[in-house]
């Protein structure tokens, strides 16, 4: 075996010693063999040496390229061996378990390396000679130790050997396979050669390393910035949209969508993209139906281009999803809760059951890529991790409390201690107050001042209001006109009942004629058939007239009530009453005017909420005090007279509540007043009113409206 010189000269001048050497270099440009026996051929040398320079500069190019492994190793390869005009060639990668594979080779069956056992066990101590020893060496055929464990060339052809070192350390060994009998200064410049080409396969390892080492860098920056945001919150919502929304971003696919597991099933809980979705949506019913058939076998889904065929179980939701979504790659990863191991390294907890799933979809792209698979990963892993904490955090009971309870914990530390013990006495002190000391009850109300005699004034009969001949505020008398109505159809009806009247007086006055002409003697005398017939008609316009009397005296009634008339004395209270009435049809019963009696006595009429009915009636059973205010007394102001205070006394209450306009359903509750007592009258007057019922704790008091919703609302009680 021969160790390399150093690479003193170029490609250019391995051609040269090759032809000097007079041995055969085969190239694609030479158009035959510089042989031995003649002067070379100056023309065919620069060809030669012109299309290894091209050779090298495409092989400096791939270097610097960004290709996979694989793909470079067959490019590299094949330009060398055809600079070289070798038999044949292979690159045998070093793995990461320290065995030498073959990344790609050229003519490799032909050379006799693996014809028998024994010399493929030889041609592998060989390699790992080469690797193991980090220089390019030349082995000529059949050379080496006889016995099958030593290093040795087992062909017939010339191994040019080189090994590709990178940071001080062998990735791969570069084999050329070359004809035998050249000389030494040609096989010199093939080993240069290759030496040169495997300096260029370096840099391309090196830059490849860069890149990996760059890319590595980003992927953990970016992993940093994915575990921050997932672990920055224990709430669930929180967590669930930081994981769809930074695994996208991370992993670099079109959508991430997060399924938990409640009990058997799964419910989609966040998507990327999305602030809020519609569990509803057949979408999403389908995609939590295919996590929940993923979860079941506790392995991870990737469904893409040339995926293998699934279970039923599987593949029927998948494909419902897949016809609604048209995602074209789909991958669902269970997450899994932090594992704990023993401390003997056992393995993980195989009882563990996945909290969900993170769904990570491709619309336009299928291809499964290991970058893909690797970040998918990560955000299965990191995020079932930041799951599993704020699932179990938020499970603890009574959580709120005892956060507030964390959080007070500083007032009973160091100077805030007295501190806080005076605001305790303060607030003892205060609730004892409030539940010890009494005062007055009072229920508030709102309603209106009026006269106690009121009337309403309706319309006896269909009409239009033709007339109204009062005014808003004047004083009528009893029977005073306050409204005259016409009704056309009246008219009418009356015309035809009078038309009839004067068709039956003359025919009544025609068979009486009749009749006395039969009795007299001078005229012709009637049959007494005739006479009968006559005396029955007569006797039946007689009854038709009386009807008709009847019929004219209703009309007549009805006639009468169009003109509306004043029962009792008073005073009209409604507002503008001849344009609110004037030309505008009436019905029976519709009320046209309110007529009041202001010189009388007036009362309160206070609509109070239905939720007070209870304390009214509990007042209402109390003994009177002399010493105190009765119950039921009223302390009242008036809406015109806003500083004053005037008092009255509860005479009547309603025992149905009703819905009155804004102030909901109340009670209906008259107070009787003393006129002489209050100021200028005005029907209408709005009041404010607090009713007494008794005395009570001044909490009760403070606080009722806020103890009663908590008994109906909350406690879903209510006070008998």
């Amino acid at each position: 075996m021969t160790t390399a010189p150093p690479l003193e000269n170029s490609a250019a001048n391995f051609v040269a010693a090759s032809a000097s050497g007079s041995v055969h270099v085969a190239s694609t440009a030479a158009v035959g063999p510089i042989t031995q026996g003649g002067p070379p051929d100056a023309q065919l040398i620069a060809d030669t040496k012109q299309e290894i320079r091209t050779l090298v500069q495409e092989v400096a190019q791939l270097a610097q390229a960004d290709l996979p492994t694989d793909e470079f190793y067959s490019a590299f390869l094949t330009r060398v061996v055809s600079a070289m005009g070798a038999a044949g060639g292979a690159v045998w990668a070093l793995g990461e378990s320290g065995k030498l594979r073959c990344a790609f080779q050229i003519g490799l069956a032909a050379t006799g390396v693996d014809a028998t056992p024994q010399q493929r066990t030889q041609h592998g101590r060989l390699l790992q000679k080469t690797i193991s020893g980090n220089q390019a060496v030349l082995v000529p055929p059949h050379s080496g130790a006889d016995t099958p464990d030593q290093p040795a060339n087992p062909t017939e052809l010339l191994l040019v050997l080189a090994p590709l070192i990178v940071d001080g350390q062998a990735q791969a060994v570069i084999e050329i396979f070359q004809r035998p009998g050249s000389g030494p200064t040609t096989q010199r410049g093939y080993l240069r050669f290759l030496v040169q080409m495997s300096d260029l396969a370096c840099d391309y390892l090196k830059n490849r390393r860069l890149r990996q080492l760059a890319e590595n860098q980003n992927l953990w920056r970016a992993v940093e910035q994915f575990v921050q945001a997932i672990h920055g919150s224990l709430d669930v919502p929180a967590v669930s949209l930081a994981i769809v929304n930074e695994g996208r971003r991370l992993v670099g696919c079109d959508r991430v969508s997060l399924a938990i597991r409640y009990g058997s099933h799964c419910r989609i809980e966040a998507v990327s993209g999305l602030d809020s979705i519609e569990r509803r949506a057949a979408e999403v019913k389908q995609l939590a139906a295919l996590a929940t058939a993923v979860l079941k076998t506790g392995e991870p889904l990737w469904h893409g281009e040339g995926a293998e065929p699934l279970p039923p179980q599987i593949e029927q939701p998948l494909s419902q999803y897949v016809d609604r979504s048209h995602a074209r790659l789909i991958a669902v990863l269970p997450l899994w809760p932090a594992v704990r191991r023993e401390e003997d390294g056992a393995p993980a907890d195989k009882t563990a059951r996945p909290l969900g799933a993170i769904i990570v979809e491709q619309l336009r792209d299928a291809r499964d890529s290991e970058s893909l698979r690797t970040k998918g990963q990560l955000v299965a892993q990191h995020g079932g991790q930041a799951l599993a904490r704020a699932i179990d955090h938020n499970s603890l009971f009574l959580l709120p409390v005892w956060k507030a309870l964390g959080k007070a914990t500083w007032m009973f530390r160091g100077r805030s201690l007295p501190k806080t013990l005076l605001a305790l006495l303060v607030l003892c002190g205060a609730i004892a107050a409030l539940t010890l000391v009494e005062t007055d009850f009072e229920v508030a109300a709102r309603g209106k001042l009026q006269p106690q005699e009121r009337r309403e004034v309706f319309a006896q009969i269909d009409g239009v209001v033709t007339n109204v001949p009062v005014r808003h505020g004047q004083d009528v008398a009893a029977g005073a006109v306050l409204a005259e109505l016409t009704n056309t159809n009246l008219e009418l009806e009356l015309a035809a009942l009078i038309g009839r009247q004067t068709t039956n007086q003359e025919q009544l006055a025609a068979l009486q004629r009749a009749l006395l002409d039969n009795s007299s003697a001078s005229g012709s005398r009637l049959s007494p058939a005739d006479e009968s017939r006559l005396a029955g008609e007569l006797l039946q316009l007689r009854q038709e007239a009386e009807n008709i009397q009847r019929e004219l005296a209703l009309f007549q009634e009805k006639q009468r009530q169009l003109v509306v008339l004043a029962q009792d004395p008073g005073q009209v209270v409604t507002w503008k009453v001849e344009e609110l009435l004037a030309g505008r049809p009436v019905v029976r019963g519709q009320a046209l005017m309110t007529l009041a009696r202001p010189d009388g006595p007036w009362e309160l009429e206070l609509y109070v909420p239905e939720r007070r009915l209870a304390h009214l009636q509990a007042a209402a059973q109390l003994p009177a005090d002399p010493a105190s205010r009765p119950p039921l007394d009223v302390v009242f102001t008036l809406s015109s007279h806003p500083g004053s205070q005037f008092h009255g006394r509860v005479i009547e209450m309603e025992q149905i509540a009703e819905v009155r306009g804004d102030d909901g359903n109340t009670v209906l509750v008259r107070v009787a007043i003393e006129r002489d007592q209050l100021p200028t009258l005005h029907d209408q007057t709005t009041v404010t009113a607090k009713l007494y019922c008794g005395r009570t704790s001044v909490g009760y008091a403070w606080f009722c409206d806020l103890i009663e919703t908590v008994q109906a609302k909350v406690m879903f009680w209510l006070p008998a």
